[in-house]
């Protein structure tokens, strides 16, 4: 059967499109990693001795086939998603001239196949080295108003991704990468609601979600998400805001990815501490970020962390006047996250807004005890209802978590402070890195 699949591979590249389609069709049910023969896909790469991996034959074909018809190119994205989980093809699909295809297929509204592109994106952003790349890249486009975002990214012609018509007339110009995927996966969330399927994306970009979590794990991955940019990347006008302005509001957006990569991101910029004042106070108060010296809106971060937590309890009048306006008054209807592992991040996050004398005040001083008692509360309850029969029957490892960290936030909370208290505490989290995770496709 191996012999067979190898004799499959040279077919990838052959000028009939239909041979093409029917060898991947083939090869396509090996790319996983539990299939038998998935190793045919990295014969080579390994390198021995001083001498560097070289790039197969098979991964540079697939790589093009991302660029062919529709039917093509689907199996091909869906293959580099499976196969992208190993970090021996990290460098081959990282090199500019196939990164910047990747991503400039992604901010096209056209690029049909967009959603896979981003899970390919997602995978090969756990490598330190593409995450560096792709924060300083920059592509070429040109201005026009006859497309969705203002901008057609020329490197994402292919055959499920078609030039406009007519096609612009403008010049080139290079635009910073990253800006222009946040602003897409903001105008990715409307394409289910939008009534009208001519004026949004192609696809709802909720894997660059995780992107923007694996850019997030390096310090200069937070400082792009806490330093204050042109709000419209295209159009600089003067109004400076932070890029984790756009992200914040979708903690509690339906879909699981696109919330918790939005949460997992948001934790992420919370282990810089001097960018606290920045990510809690209200879009009312000018703040810097240091080494930034350029003062911009605050992100108002405070209300999306604890929406998912909160539930539909009343509160005394007392303790509702400290809750952020939003979560004052929230009707009965009001679920919690349902995801126990996105409440643990949310938690996580408060705790490490607490590193600081500033942090702790804050949270004191709008509601985050009140919303935080009521979890523990519910998490008690959950806990409880997931536990079998038996007496020995253990409860939901990650509530329990919940539960603990909780604790740990209300003693915080609840300490006396005075002159003489640390102003920096140091609170044991987990290593941004050890979050990293790939998709797979199968």
């Amino acid at each position: 059967m191996e012999a067979q699949l190898q004799e499959l591979l040279p077919f990838l590249h052959d000028k009939n499109p239909q041979v093409r389609q029917i060898a991947l069709t083939n090869l396509l049910g090996q790319t996983p990693k539990d299939a038998p023969y998935r190793k045919i896909f990295f014969a080579g790469l390994q390198g021995s001795g001083l001498a560097k991996p070289k790039e197969s034959e098979v991964i540079r074909d697939l790589k093009l086939l991302c660029r062919d018809n529709l039917a093509v190119a689907h199996d091909a994205f869906r293959a580099l998603v499976n196969l992208s989980d190993s970090p021996l093809l990290s460098a081959f699909l990282s090199e500019k001239s196939f990164l910047s295809f990747l991503v400039s297929y992604i901010i096209s509204p056209h690029a049909t196949l967009a959603d896979l592109a981003t899970m390919v994106l997602s995978n090969i952003t756990t490598s330190a080295s593409t995450c560096s790349s792709l924060l300083s890249m920059t592509i070429p486009v040109i201005y026009t108003d006859a497309i969705l975002g203002g901008v057609y990214p020329t490197l994402s012609r292919a055959g499920s991704c078609p030039p406009p018509v007519p096609y612009p007339s403008g010049e080139e110009h290079e635009v910073r990468a990253l800006p222009l995927l946040v602003d897409a996966f903001v105008q990715g969330a409307t394409v289910e609601a939008s009534p009208d399927k001519s004026k949004v994306r192609e696809g709802e970009l909720h894997f660059l979600a995780s992107v923007f979590t694996n850019m997030s794990t390096s310090p200069a991955g937070r400082l792009f998400f806490l330093t204050p940019s042109d709000a419209n990347p295209l159009q600089p006008s003067g109004v400076r805001e932070y890029p984790l302005s756009k992200l914040v509001v979708f903690t509690e957006h339906k879909d699981t990815i696109r919330r918790g990569g939005v949460a997992s991101t948001i934790k992420h910029c919370a282990f810089y501490t001097q960018g606290h004042q920045a990510m809690l106070l209200p879009e009312t108060e000018q703040v810097i970020v240091p080494p930034s010296t350029e003062k911009a809106p605050g992100i108002n971060g405070l209300p999306y962390i604890l929406l998912p937590l909160a539930g539909p309890e009343e509160y005394d009048l007392e303790d509702q006047e400290l809750l952020p306006p939003a979560l004052q008054f929230l009707p009965p209807t009001k679920k919690r996250e349902p995801d126990p592992v996105l409440r643990l991040i949310l938690v996580e996050t408060l705790l490490l807004l607490c590193t600081s004398r500033w942090g702790r005040d804050y949270l004191r001083n709008n509601g985050v005890y009140e919303v935080v008692r009521a979890l523990h509360e519910h998490e008690a309850v959950d806990k409880a209802s997931m536990s079998e029969p038996s007496w020995h029957a253990p409860s939901n490892p990650v509530c329990r978590q919940i539960s603990e960290h909780v604790e740990r936030l209300v003693n915080l909370l609840k300490r006396d402070e005075g002159p003489d208290t640390v102003n920096d505490l140091q609170i044991e989290e987990v290593d941004p890195d050890a979050e990293e995770e790939t998709i797979e496709e199968v």
